[in-house]
């Protein structure tokens, strides 16, 4: 008979004592875990359990916080993945009948290993009820007969009894009776061993014997921490093969696709990782860990907003939220209550460049073009202005169809645009996606998406209006101030002229988002073939040099324009230019004034959403 010393729920100490014995069974004698507790006199012995279980659940929610900032992993070993990755399969199974084995070497479950951490604090409160007739049962001294586990190595694995360990665990209790079945095996685990570490290593030796990569690029170092994590490269590395066949029109050697994928499309992204700092925010996971755990987490992006996201769009906006979560209460607090008070069209944007400088390494500008259809006649201009930018760069396309149910007279308004985006889309053999958007405002689904993008592309059927109650509430003038992505506007079918994106007219007056806007007009005329000609108008904020800086900048580049000074209307210039240069499309930086000011003045875009006839790029 032995006796332990537990904590009491309410601060008391009590005694432990395994002590009732009972008919032998085929594990040898039965036994039951008996322990003497005075249950306060203001709780029932269950109502005691169920708020143990409440404290327990507020441990496993901190702890899960905790992990997410450090990026440690609290999980429990599935028993049946470590047998499968680990043993033989010649192993035996040795009966070694009731002993009393450590809580603490308890590292893993065979059917409830997602339902507890690795110490056993509960996961679900669905386990409420079960869990607290468990605890009520030690505070009546019913106690409990044991567990059974499979032991391998110096650890175990519980088979039945997940309850009654994460009980004991969070009284305190040392050890725990067990009937145990040895799992015979070479394998020789330890309780201060990492089993999943001791998994992934058996899987990045069973990876690299199938990819080779250890020969074709001998610097690699693919170790992970993920038990499981090897599946998802070997899925990846799969489908990148599939693809690269396609292209080649040929088959691969799969050490030459696992080489391809290594250098095409793992180590761009471990790189963008590197600058975003997010390899010293979880400093105890391996690159390859996070590359994963990267993947995971564009998968769970996608699946939620029903788009296409790239790799390098996860990882920003990832490292951006944790930055987010590092930062002080104080500071978040002063956010919320800041987007509390400010209404929303009085919320500014990003800084100017923000985007560009985050993606500045990349060959291609717009990989993801996201493009708002309303299910109007508009819409197939619209997408077709879409699809001529991702021809040319090569992009994937996310539609989204923004439906206002209490304006709708048709029962499936989605049928049409989804039709017409599909034949569009497969007459010009783009990929792409289309989701169903249920929209009360027109553009806060824009702008919440945008983000996951690189160009934004809409309809301008709602130009604001030439005084300040034509501009308050604009949700256009919102959309221009907010998206974090260039914005692409395309007249309505009543007020545009046919265009080829062939010759921009680009406005520079030195200003920051001007600049920004002389950058897209050199990338459109590098990479797209599309003829310059550049305007400045003198005025008391802007003068000559603005042009020559423009010209410097461009003749650096190796891209030849035309360029135009005037003395005139901003507005006035930009339409007469347009005009005598035969432009079909505009390039020009957002609104110079914060959303207050423009409000009350309101700007030369303004003008330009209203009166030219071509579409619009508008730059921040």
């Amino acid at each position: 008979m032995r006796s332990v010393i537990l904590p009491d729920p309410c601060g008391k100490t009590y005694n432990s004592v395994n002590a009732r014995k009972h008919k032998s069974n085929k594990f040898g004698p039965r036994q039951r875990t008996s322990v003497s507790i005075h249950a306060p006199n203001t709780l029932t012995s269950y109502e005691t359990a169920v708020r143990d279980f409440t404290d327990a659940r507020k441990r496993e929610a901190f702890r899960r916080i905790i992990n997410r900032v450090t990026g440690e992993s609290d999980e429990l070993l599935s028993y049946n993945e470590v047998r499968q990755q680990l043993l033989s399969d010649s192993e035996a199974l040795i009966e070694g009948g009731v002993q009393e084995i450590p809580l603490a070497s308890i590292v893993g479950s065979v059917g409830r290993y997602k339902d507890f951490t690795r110490d056993f604090l509960p996961k679900r409160d669905s386990d409420k009820e079960r869990w607290a007739r468990v605890r009520a049962s030690v505070i009546d001294m019913r106690g409990w007969s044991p567990i059974e586990v499979y032991q391998i190595g110096e650890v175990y694995f519980v088979k039945d009894g997940n309850h009654r360990v994460s009980v004991a665990r969070q009284m305190g209790v040392p050890t725990i009776t067990a009937n145990v079945t040895t799992v015979n095996t070479n394998v020789d685990l330890k309780p201060d061993d990492n089993p999943g570490e001791v998994i992934a290593r058996a899987n990045y030796a069973a990876f690299l014997e199938r990819t080779q990569l250890q020969v074709q690029r001998p610097e690699a170092d693919l170790s992970m921490t993920l038990a499981g994590g090897y599946r998802e490269l070997l899925h990846e590395i799969e489908t990148y093969g599939r693809i690269a066949e396609q292209k080649a029109g040929k088959s691969l050697s799969a050490e030459y696709k696992a080489a391809q994928w290594y250098d095409n499309v793992y180590i761009p992204v471990i790189n963008l990782m590197r600058e975003q700092g997010l390899t010293h925010t979880f400093s105890r996971r391996t690159e390859t860990d996070l590359y994963v755990m990267l993947t995971e987490h564009r998968e769970e992006l996608e699946d939620e907003l029903g788009l296409t996201i790239d790799s390098e769009t996860a990882a920003v906006e990832w490292a951006d939220q944790q930055r987010e979560e590092a930062q002080s209460p104080v500071i978040r607090l002063g956010k919320r209550l800041r987007d509390a008070v400010i209404p929303n069209n009085l919320e500014d944007g990003p800084e100017p460049g923000l985007w560009r400088q985050t993606f500045r390494k990349r060959q291609r500008l717009f990989r993801t073009i996201l493009v708002a259809l309303e299910g109007i006649e508009a819409d197939e201009q619209t997408l077709a202005h879409a699809l001529k930018v991702a021809k040319w760069e090569k992009a994937h396309v996310n539609g989204i169809h923004l439906v206002n149910y209490k304006h709708q007279e048709s029962d499936n308004p989605h049928e049409p645009v989804a039709e017409l985006f599909q034949a569009e889309l497969a007459g010009s053999n783009i990929k792409g996606d289309l989701t169903l958007v249920s929209a009360d405002i027109e553009c806060t689904p824009i702008i919440d998406l945008a983000r996951w993008s690189d160009l934004v592309v809409v309809s301008l059927t709602n130009p604001p209006g030439p005084n300040m109650g034509g501009r308050r509430g604009n949700q256009f003038i919102r959309l221009i101030q907010q998206s974090p992505r260039p914005i692409l506007a395309v007249p309505g079918v009543t007020t545009g002229a046919e265009s080829t994106l062939s010759h921009a007219l680009v406005a520079y007056d030195g200003s920051p988002k001007a600049d920004e806007a002389l950058f897209m007009a050199c990338y459109a005329a590098q990479k797209w073939g599309t003829a310059l000609t550049v305007l400045t108008v003198e005025t008391n904020h802007t003068s000559a040099e603005a042009l020559a800086a423009a010209q410097e900048y461009l003749d650096g580049c190796g891209v030849r324009a035309i360029y135009e000074l005037r003395e005139q209307h901003i507005a006035d210039a930009l339409l007469d230019v347009s005009a005598e240069s035969d432009c079909d499309w505009l390039i020009m930086g957002g609104f110079g004034f914060r959303p207050m000011k423009h409000l009350m003045l309101g700007s030369t875009v303004d003008r330009m959403l209203r009166e030219f006839r071509y579409p619009m790029l508008i730059c921040r």
